[in-house]
C-alpha cells in the first residue's frame, strides 16, 4: 500500500472518462414497448399515485424512497480543503454516493445547496423530504452543523444524520470498545482526554457518553486548551456542555494519566511526552488526517503498551466512516426508520467490535495484505470485509425496533441476513481480490506495446497501484512523447523502457528461438526480425528468460495474430493445453465462457480439457466452479450430429473423476435459470452454472461479444490458462482499466 500514489492527472482522468462524474441513472423497469410506457407514466402511474396519497406510506412499496438516500452539503468544510463551496464539494458528494451504492447497495443522490445560511438550508432540505428515505448531511461547517442538523431532526419524520460527526463517533466507539476490552479497563472508570471540539469531536465525546464514560471524567481541548467551567473565550453552548469543573488548563497537563487519548485535531498536537505521561495501556486514537496528531511510531517508540488507531489506511486501525454510514443507512432504510438515534448508532459500533473479535476470512486478510487476529493491531474491522453487510444492518434494525423508530420492523430476520447476502455485486470482491493478490506478489510486468498510450497509462497504474514494476518494450523517445501528450509528463522517469537495441541479452533471445524454429521453416535472418522488430515475440523471449515475471500483450493486434507469435516462444497451442477463458460480469453476475482464444473447433477430449482449465480459473477467483456444456439442445432433445460432442464431453469427465460439478449437453437459458433446471431433476449442477463451455471460437466469440456490446458487460479476458508462463492478450478495443485488469491477472498467474 505504502507504494501507492495518485497523481493530479489519474484524479481528473479518473473523473472524467468514461463519462464526466461518477454515476448515473437507470431505469428499473422495461421501457421499450407502448404498454410499457403506458405503465411507467399516464394513465397507468395514476393508479400508485392514488394509493400514496391515501396510504402515504405505502411510497414505500410503489417508489423507490424506500432505498434512496441524499447526501447533502454547502461546501462549507470539504475534506481538509476548508470552503470551497456547493459547486466545488460535488465531487465528493458524488464519491460519498457510490460509497453508498457500492458497501450497502444503497440508491444515493448527491444534492449542493448554495447557501451558508442555516434557515435556508433547512427550509431546502425540509423541503425534499417527500422523496427520500434518509439524509446523510456531509462537509458543513461548525457550529452550523449542530443547528442544522437539530432541526432537521425534529421537523424530518425520516433520519437525517451528519456523517462527519456521528460517522466517526460510531467508528471511534467501535475501536474504543475493543482496546479497553484488550487493556481489561471499564469505559466508566477511563480519564478519556479529546482534542478538537469540532463537530467530530464534540459527536464522539457525546456517543462515549451515552455509553457509560462519566462526564466528569471527559476532558475536552481546543486550540485555546481545556474546556473548563466558567471558561469564556472561544465558547459556544456545544462546548459548554461538555466543561467540567477543573484546574487543568491545557492539553499537556490533562494527558496526565489519562487512558484514553481521542484526536480529531491537527498533526503534531500531541508529543511523546504527553503519551509518556498517559496511564498504563493507553489508548490514542490520532484521527486528524491526512497525518496524525502523533504516529502510531511515534507512539509506541516511548510506550509500546499503546494502542494506536489513525485515521489511515496504511496504519494498523483505520477509523474509518466508511464502516458505518452505508450499513447505519442499510439498517434504517429497512425498517423504513423515522430516525437514526443513539441507540442504532451504539448497536452499530458494538455490532462492528463484535466482527473484529472473530476470525477474519483468508480473502480478508489477503485484501488487507498480512494475516489479521484480533489484537492491538485490529481492534476495528477492515472496510472489505464482506460480512459487513449483514452483520451491522441487523443490529442496526433491532435496535430501531426496539426503540420504536422503524414504520415497519423486520418479522423475519434470518431471511433478512439472507437478502442482505445477495444484494452484493461479487464481482467487486473478486476484482478487488485479485488486485490485493497482485499486490502481494510484486511482478515485474512486460508491457509489449508501448507504442500504445492506453498501455502506456495502465503501466503507469500498475506501478502506482503498487502491484509492482512495469516494463515497457517501446522507444524511449516514442513513450516520452506518447505520455506527455497523455498529460503524464511526470510518469516519464517512472517507467523502464526495454528494447532489443538496449538489452544485451539478445544473443541469447536469438540463440533460443533459433533452436525452436530451426525445423519449422525459419533462418537466422526470420529469427533476427522475429527478436529484434517484433514487440509481441520480444517481450514472449524476456518473459522465457526470467528478465519479467509476467507478460501483457495484444490490446494493438488481433488476438489469434498475437497467439500466433507468442507460439514461437511458448508452447501456447490446443494441442499443449492451452486455452482462452472470457469472464464476462454483469449485474451481479459472473460467468467464465471458455474457449475464447484458443480451440477453433474442439473434440469431446478437447472439451473436457477446456472444462477442467475453466474451472480452474473459477476456482482462482474464488468461485466454486459448476460447468455447463452448451449447446442448441438439451440432454438429447433435439438430436444433432452438431450437438453429439456436447453431449459425449460430460462422459469424458465422468471417466476422469473430477471434483467439480459438470452436466450437458444443455441450452444457455437452462444452464443459468434454476426454475429451468427444475424442469430436469436428475440433472446434477446444484445452482446457476458460472463456466460455460461453448461448442466452437466463433460460437464462445460471438457470445462475448454480444454480451458486451449489447449489455453492457464487463469483460475480463480472454484469461489464458494452461501455458508454462503468465501471459495475458487483451483485446484491441480494452481500455485502460481492461489492461490493468490483465496485468493484474497475470501477476497472481489466474488459472
Amino acid at each position: 500500500m505504502a507504494n501507492s500514489r495518485v497523481t493530479r492527472e489519474d484524479a481528473l482522468a479518473f473523473h472524467m472518462d468514461p463519462t464526466p462524474g461518477k454515476w448515473e441513472v437507470q431505469a428499473t423497469v422495461p421501457m421499450t414497448t407502448q404498454r410499457d410506457l403506458s405503465l411507467a407514466y399516464s394513465p397507468g402511474v395514476a393508479v400508485p399515485c392514488e394509493e400514496i396519497a391515501a396510504k402515504p406510506e405505502t411510497a414505500y412499496d410503489y417508489t423507490n424512497k424506500g432505498n434512496l438516500v441524499a447526501v447533502i452539503s454547502n461546501g462549507t468544510a470539504v475534506l481538509g480543503l476548508g470552503n470551497l463551496g456547493a459547486l466545488g464539494s460535488k465531487p465528493v458528494m458524488e464519491g460519498k454516493s457510490v460509497l453508498f451504492k457500492r458497501f450497502a447497495d444503497v440508491n444515493s443522490i448527491d444534492i449542493e445547496l448554495d447557501t451558508e445560511d442555516p434557515d435556508e438550508f433547512c427550509r431546502a432540505v425540509r423541503l425534499m423530504g417527500p422523496t427520500f428515505g434518509g439524509i446523510n448531511l456531509e462537509d458543513i461547517k461548525a457550529p452550523e452543523c449542530f443547528i442544522i442538523e437539530q432541526r432537521l431532526k425534529e421537523e424530518m419524520d425520516i433520519p437525517v444524520f451528519h456523517d462527519d460527526q456521528h460517522g466517526t463517533a460510531v467508528i471511534c466507539a467501535a475501536g474504543l470498545l475493543n482496546a479497553l476490552h484488550i487493556s481489561g479497563k471499564k469505559i466508566e472508570d477511563c480519564k478519556i482526554v479529546l482534542n478538537g471540539a469540532g463537530a467530530a469531536g464534540i459527536a464522539c465525546i457525546e456517543l462515549l457518553k451515552s455509553m457509560g464514560a462519566r462526564h466528569d471524567n471527559c476532558i475536552v481541548c481546543d486550540t485555546k486548551g481545556v474546556i473548563y467551567q466558567g471558561r469564556t473565550e472561544g465558547m459556544n453552548q456545544w462546548k459548554s456542555a461538555h466543561a467540567v469543573k477543573t484546574e487543568l488548563r491545557t492539553l499537556e497537563e490533562a494527558m496526565k494519566g489519562a487512558d484514553v487519548f481521542l484526536g480529531v485535531s491537527v498533526k503534531g498536537a500531541v508529543t511523546q511526552d504527553m503519551v509518556q505521561s498517559m496511564a498504563p495501556d493507553p489508548v490514542i486514537f490520532a484521527m486528524a488526517n491526512p497525518d496524525p496528531e502523533i504516529t502510531p511510531e511515534e507512539a509506541h517508540a516511548v510506550r509500546e503498551d499503546a494502542i494506536v488507531a489513525t485515521g489511515r489506511s496504511d496504519y494498523p486501525n483505520q477509523v474509518n466512516n466508511v464502516l458505518g454510514f452505508p450499513y447505519l443507512f442499510r439498517g434504517a432504510l429497512d425498517i423504513h426508520a423515522r430516525a437514526i438515534n443513539d441507540e442504532m448508532k451504539i448497536a452499530c459500533a458494538q455490532a462492528l467490535a463484535a466482527l473484529a473479535r472473530e476470525d477474519v476470512p483468508d480473502e480478508v486478510a489477503m485484501a488487507y495484505g498480512r494475516k489479521l487476529n484480533f489484537g492491538r493491531d485490529y481492534i476495528i474491522p477492515t472496510p472489505f470485509d464482506p460480512r459487513l453487510i449483514h452483520r451491522i444492518p441487523p443490529a442496526v434494525a433491532r435496535a430501531g425496533m426496539n426503540t420504536g423508530v422503524a414504520r415497519r420492523p423486520i418479522v423475519d430476520m434470518d431471511a433478512y441476513e439472507l437478502t442482505l447476502k445477495s444484494r452484493m455485486d461479487p464481482t467487486a470482491s473478486i476484482l478487488r481480490s485479485i488486485n490485493a493478490r497482485a499486490r502481494a506478489a510484486q511482478a515485474t510486468m512486460i508491457f509489449a506495446e508501448g507504442d500504445d498510450p492506453r498501455v502506456l497509462r495502465a503501466a503507469v497504474q500498475y506501478q502506482r497501484n503498487g502491484f509492482g514494476n512495469a516494463l515497457v518494450v517501446g522507444r524511449s523517445s516514442d513513450v516520452k512523447e506518447k505520455l506527455t501528450v497523455e498529460g503524464m509528463a511526470d510518469a516519464v522517469s517512472e517507467i523502464e523502457v526495454v528494447n532489443a537495441a538496449n538489452t544485451s541479452h539478445l544473443d541469447h533471445y536469438k540463440s533460443f528461438l533459433y533452436d525452436r524454429l530451426q525445423r519449422k521453416g525459419f533462418d537466422r535472418a526470420d529469427i533476427h526480425r522475429l527478436a529484434a522488430r517484433d514487440r509481441h515475440v520480444f517481450s514472449a523471449l524476456m518473459l522465457a528468460h526470467g528478465h519479467g515475471d509476467g507478460l501483457v500483450t495484444g490490446a494493438t493486434r488481433k488476438s489469434a495474430h498475437v497467439l500466433e507469435l507468442i507460439n514461437h516462444v511458448f508452447d501456447a497451442s490446443p494441442s499443449s493445453g492451452a486455452v482462452g477463458v472470457s469472464a464476462v460480469l454483469h449485474k451481479g453476475r459472473i460467468v467464465l465462457i471458455t474457449d475464447t482464444l484458443v480451440h477453433e473447433w474442439p473434440d469431446e477430449n478437447d472439451l473436457a480439457d477446456i472444462a477442467v482449465r475453466g474451472a480452474a480459473v473459477a476456482q482462482d477467483l474464488g468461485l466454486e466452479p459448476r460447468v455447463a456444456f452448451l449447446s442448441f439442445s438439451t440432454f438429447g432433445h433435439p438430436v444433432s450430429e452438431r450437438a453429439d460432442k456436447m453431449h459425449q464431453a460430460p462422459k469424458v469427465l465422468d471417466a476422469r473423476r473430477v471434483d467439480f460439478e459438470y452436466e450437458g449437453e444443455m441450452t444457455v437459458d437452462v444452464a443459468l435459470n434454476v426454475r429451468a433446471q427444475e424442469n430436469y431433476p436428475f440433472q446434477r449442477l446444484t445452482g446457476p452454472a458460472n463456466v460455460l463451455v461453448v461448442p466452437a471460437r466463433h460460437s464462445a466469440s460471438i457470445s462475448v461479444k454480444l454480451m458486451q456490446e449489447m449489455a453492457g458487460a464487463t469483460v475480463i479476458g480472454p484469461i489464458l490458462t494452461g501455458v508454462d508462463k503468465p501471459i495475458q492478450i487483451c483485446s484491441t478495443v480494452s481500455t485502460v482499466s481492461d489492461i490493468l485488469n490483465m496485468a493484474a491477472l497475470a501477476a497472481t498467474n489466474v488459472g
